[in-house]
């Protein structure tokens, strides 16, 4: 293609579509005909950038021609709303319909993460061999008897929730982020993170302290570990959108992919503040462990309850979690 000629032939349609987003200021004074035109202008640039953007070496054209569509846009189907139904809209119907439509996938990474954790559990617990190598028994006493239950207690609660909603939000970001190489790293993240929960667990029930540890670990670890099985299984949804793109082009699977992720990745953060609130504040509480654990496990099921409820309601009307119908028509191709 010969990009100057193709910019030639079209800038009179830049220009025209400028002069009619100018005059949709004051809609109520454009003939239909003129309102039509604008319509179908929107359309015919929003191709022609992106022909140009695959094609162009110059920022200047791509940028100004970027600006003019989206003014475009604004002028064809209004400016986005920020009112307060529009993040009510996010928690009631994107962020749900992106968790449930990956439902299965959670599912796989959940049961292949608690059976790798309950493998490395069985390892310790079983073979003082591996037990002796993997920690010295002078750190599991000191494990045992303090370490494990301090670690929850010997920071201040609110600066404690900070810190493992940080560290949790990293472990998820790196599950999801790392996904785009094939998901192999997303692979390495979930099976470090089952591993170091399994060999703990395994250390403890050694020394008599299995009660301790789930007593320690349910009241925040049912949300937060199934918050990093999603994180899990959005990473591996990533790769496998470019291994296997099915009928769309592995670009397009990999956007699509992409924006959902990102959807999914901003509730997550939401989802784990409330765990790391629980792992500060209720954890390493006095209160009786049929109460704490009581506590996790209603966070844990309103959690499933509210992606099943809305999830499933929001992709029986068509929801994916990706963009809108809105804007998911500026996509559609037209005559360039």
């Amino acid at each position: 293609m010969d990009l100057d000629a193709y910019v030639a032939v079209h800038r009179p349609e830049w220009v025209r579509l400028g002069q009619l987003v100018d005059r949709a200021a004051r809609p109520r004074r454009m003939p239909i005909g003129e309102l039509d035109e604008l319509v179908d202008l929107y359309q015919r640039a929003a191709t022609h950038l992106s022909v140009i953007r695959d094609r162009s070496h110059d920022p200047r054209l791509v940028e100004d021609l970027a600006g003019l569509v989206i003014r475009a846009r604004a002028a064809v189907v209004g400016a986005p709303d920020v009112g307060w139904h529009v993040p009510a809209r996010y928690f009631a119907v994107t962020f749900p319909a992106a968790v449930y439509a990956r439902w299965r996938w959670v599912v796989g990474v959940t049961l292949g993460s608690l059976l790798l954790a309950l493998a490395s559990a069985l390892w310790i617990l079983n073979d003082a061999q591996a037990r002796a190598r993997v920690i010295p028994p002078d750190e599991v006493t000191a494990l045992c008897r303090h370490d494990f239950a301090s670690y929850y207690s010997e920071h201040p609660a609110s600066s404690f929730a900070s810190l493992v909603w940080t560290n949790n939000a990293w472990v998820s970001a790196q599950a999801v982020a790392l996904g785009v190489l094939l998901a192999v790293p997303t692979l390495l993240v979930l099976g470090l993170n089952a591993l170091n929960l399994g060999i703990m667990g395994g250390y403890m029930g050694s020394c008599g302290e299995g009660g301790q540890f789930f007593s320690l670990i349910l009241p925040h670890g049912l949300l937060e570990l199934t918050v990093v099985f999603v994180a899990g299984a959005v990473g591996l949804r990533l790769g496998w959108a470019i291994i296997a793109p099915g009928a769309r082009r592995r670009s397009e699977a990999l956007a699509a992919e992409g924006r959902a992720a990102v959807g999914i990745v901003l509730g997550m953060a939401v989802v784990l503040a409330v765990s790391g609130a629980i792992e500060a504040f209720v954890t390493p509480s006095s209160l009786p462990t049929a109460v704490r654990i009581g506590i996790g496990v209603v966070a844990w099921a309103g959690f499933v309850a509210y992606v099943w409820i809305y999830g499933r309601r929001a992709t029986a009307a068509g929801e994916s979690g990706d963009l809108d119908a809105a804007l998911a028509q500026d996509l559609a191709p037209v005559e360039a």
